[in-house]
């Protein structure tokens, strides 16, 4: 044949995983093509077509324009070369040795062709928990390394049936080369224990007698897709058990709903949030909650509530039975990671059951959290069906960032991206810890990077900073300098990273980071671009009296931003602290003695919590800002202008002078609106600060960075502020904005210094 042609693509991007080869096969058979397809060691997927040169067009036309719905093609390169005479097309073993740059796809949700196998009774996968195919279910979860090819999976350890592996050779079937097909014959099993560990059912019948467990008011924990869940009913009494026993008095937990219809019921849901929470990456949605009483024990003092949908055929099944919303919080003792095998599950004794699978988790994985403010998407954290997806970096030599003491995350960068790790969570827990150097080196072998720079905070005390240094310090390390970068710096080119903006003027807000001066900062205006940053504005400085007690306490704060005494300590005498107590928290301030000096707009917020008595004592990260957050919602704000001083010739905002109208006017005003000016006060001060500076040097964007920016009121006011001065607004979209988000900050300025 005299137009017989042969042409071959090398396909980069999320192509492995997602049943890219079957694909290809299919577009070669619909086209009467030969030759072969094949994942390689380093990520791709490599082609070869051969035929007549118009259907060799067709089908190169067809993968570049029309991939498999998980997939997602960054490049794809075609090289014509002479025709081999092939007479056949074929899926031949991956090559390459483990480990590689490729992308790994995501954990997705279970797609409803499955679902409707697992609720057909004549299906061989009818009641099947584990059910998946080429376009849904673990991925990441249960890679160990690359080539993505079931040996090199966790599902390795569960060889496949007859009727599996037909279904696996099909062409024309949906689990055709997917890698993750199981059946209740060969698959991962369910088993249902007791709290002793002695078991109950096994299979279909665990399911329904842990939804009867549930039912009936016990506590359960069940091993899922990236780790394990405290779950229970939503009644009160059950959820107060919860907290008992989980020693987690007030924070807010998620829920799961069976379905859209549930979640309206307690919630209101937008069409952006209706869209994230449908999506095949199933995150929980924080939304505002209806005025249902039977929530308050849920999230107690807040005006919002996490909710998501069933991701797995497990959660479904559990569905068949219950109707009602079920609480799920991650399976962990305070400040551990949360439980990923039998061991650490039955270590936990909080639970009267544990329903549990045999499948490995290879890669622990919480859920990830998104909030919709205006129609933009926040990630409050960025894990399950987000990780570990690639985002963009200067080009420059490989990067290990260690990111933040709390909520941490770590990321690995070569070539031109930065792939951050799922969420870790505070180091100073010993087992935390260990999970950091486990997603270390779990990031470095998949993506097979050896760092020649290590990125860490600039606190000279952090853990993870010791940690930079021990990686630096190891001779099976090649690493050539440990990067220092300030906390703040790397929030503000994290949301230049993400944006692809070089330069512009940052608001970087939030509770805690490092400052070279030596005090914390965290209520900042900086004029960044990715390499260097100019601080250009401020809150005005104040004393934490006691140090961190001063953060459990926030009525401690008010000693060092009130000015009359007997105020002072009537507040303090809110928050449980005798007149003696309050004298010597008087002195702290007004000597600075065991009193750090700070910047901090969550601080700031924070004593506005307590001055209002919405918050004194805080059991969990961001509590009194959220109920603070919470107070004010639905109230518009005073009429206020927020004073700007000048200090070390930067212009600065007033919190003393803030905090002192609020004080003034406490006694004969609702809180409401008292809480709302605060927030307002806080972001039209700052905002303005921003626009100024973003004039005199000639920036066109102004952004939003740091914990505080997941507070809508904030958000909007400052996005406000900066669109109302004619400047583009900046907000992360991509990464979340506080310390979780930091790794990639990190490993962005790191890149950009090496250039």
């Amino acid at each position: 044949m005299t137009d017989r042609a042969r042409a071959t693509l090398s396909i980069t991007g999320v192509v492995q995983g997602v049943g890219f080869r079957p694909f290809v096969a299919r577009t070669a058979d619909d086209a009467d093509l030969a030759g072969r397809v094949h994942n390689t060691g380093d990520g791709r997927v490599a082609i070869a077509f051969e035929g007549s040169r118009s259907a060799v067009e067709r089908a190169i036309e067809r993968v570049r324009s029309d991939p498999p719905p998980l997939a997602r093609i960054d490049d794809a390169t075609v090289d014509w070369v002479a025709p081999e005479g092939a007479t056949e097309f074929e899926i031949v073993a991956s090559t390459g040795e483990s480990g590689g740059s490729g992308a790994i796809p995501p954990d997705t949700a279970t797609c409803e062709a499955c679902l409707a196998d697992v609720r057909d009774p004549d299906s061989r996968y009818a009641d099947y928990w584990a059910t998946s195919c080429v376009d849904c279910g673990p991925r990441y979860t249960v890679i160990e390394a690359l080539p993505y090819d079931r040996p090199r999976t966790t599902m390795s350890a569960f060889p496949m049936c007859a009727d599996c592996r037909a279904e696996y050779e099909t062409p024309t079937d949906r689990r055709y080369h997917a890698q993750t097909i199981a059946c209740p014959e060969c698959g991962p099993t369910l088993t249902l224990r007791d709290d002793d560990w002695t078991v109950r059912e096994r299979g279909p019948a665990a399911i329904d007698a842990t939804a009867e467990r549930i039912a009936a008011g016990d506590i359960v924990a069940i091993k899922g897709v990236g780790g394990t869940h405290l779950v229970c009913a939503s009644r009160p009494t059950v959820v107060r058990r919860l907290r008992e026993r989980s020693g987690r008095p007030a924070k807010p937990f998620a829920l799961m709903a069976p379905d859209l219809d549930a979640i309206r019921a307690v919630a209101t849901v937008s069409e952006r949030e209706r869209e994230a929470l449908e999506s095949i990456r199933r995150p929980i949605a924080v939304l505002d909650r209806r005025d249902d009483g039977w929530l308050a024990p849920v999230a107690p003092g807040l005006h919002t509530v996490g909710v998501m949908l069933p991701y797995a055929a497990l959660h479904h099944r559990l569905f068949e039975t219950l109707d009602e919303p079920l609480v799920m919080t991650s399976a962990n003792p305070p400040g551990a990671p949360m439980a990923i095998d039998q061991a650490a599950i039955r270590a936990l004794e909080l639970t009267d059951a544990s329903l549990v699978h045999d499948r490995t988790i290879a890669n622990r994985c919480d859920d990830s959290v998104v909030r919709i403010v205006d129609g933009d998407r926040q990630f409050v954290r960025r894990s399950r069906g987000w990780v570990p997806e690639a985002l963009p970096r200067p080009e420059g030599p490989p990067v290990l960032a260690v990111g933040a003491e709390f909520d941490a995350t770590v990321a690995v960068a070569a070539d031109d991206w930065v792939r951050p790790s799922q969420h870790v969570g505070d180091v100073d827990d010993p087992e935390t810890l260990a999970a950091h150097a486990d997603a270390v080196e779990r990031l470095c072998t998949l993506f097979d990077v050896e760092p020649r720079v290590v990125a860490r905070d600039a606190h000279p005390r952090f853990l993870t900073s010791e940690r930079a240094r021990a990686y630096a310090d190891d001779p099976d390390w090649s690493i050539d300098r440990v990067e220092s970068v300030q906390h703040h710096h790397a929030h503000a080119a994290g949301l230049l990273g993400e944006s692809g903006v070089d330069r512009a003027t940052i608001l970087a807000l939030d509770g805690t980071g490092y400052g070279p001066d030596g005090t914390v900062w965290g209520g900042e205006v900086l004029a960044a671009d990715r390499d260097r940053y100019e601080r250009v504005g401020s809150i005005t400085a104040f004393r934490l009296p006691g140090g961190e007690a001063a953060v459990r306490q926030p009525a401690r704060i008010l000693a060092s931003l009130l000015d009359d005494p007997d105020r002072i300590d009537r507040c303090l005498a809110r928050a449980g602290l005798d007149r003696s107590a309050a004298a010597a928290i008087r002195q702290q301030a007004a000597s600075g003695v065991n009193a750090p000096q700070t910047t901090s707009a969550g601080r700031t917020l924070d004593a506005a919590a307590a001055l209002l008595d919405v918050c004194q004592e805080r059991s969990y990260e961001g509590q009194p800002a959220m109920t603070l957050e919470a107070a004010a919602a639905g109230h518009e704000p005073l009429d206020y202008d927020p004073p700007l001083e000048r200090c070390d010739g930067r212009p600065v905002l007033d919190a003393h002078a803030v905090l002192q109208w609020v004080a003034d006017r406490r006694d004969a005003t609702a809180t409401g609106p008292l809480a709302a000016t605060v927030q307002d006060a806080i972001a039209r001060g700052l905002a303005r600060i921003a626009v100024d500076a973003a004039r005199e040097r000639g920036h066109d964007h102004v952004g939003l960075t740091g914990g505080v920016a997941v507070n809508a009121a904030i958000h909007r006011r400052v996005r406000d502020v900066i669109e109302d001065a004619g400047l583009a607004f900046l907000a992360h979209d991509r990464v979340p904005p506080g310390d979780a988000g930091l790794a990639y900050g990190q490993a962005v300025v790191a890149s950009a210094r090496a250039e």
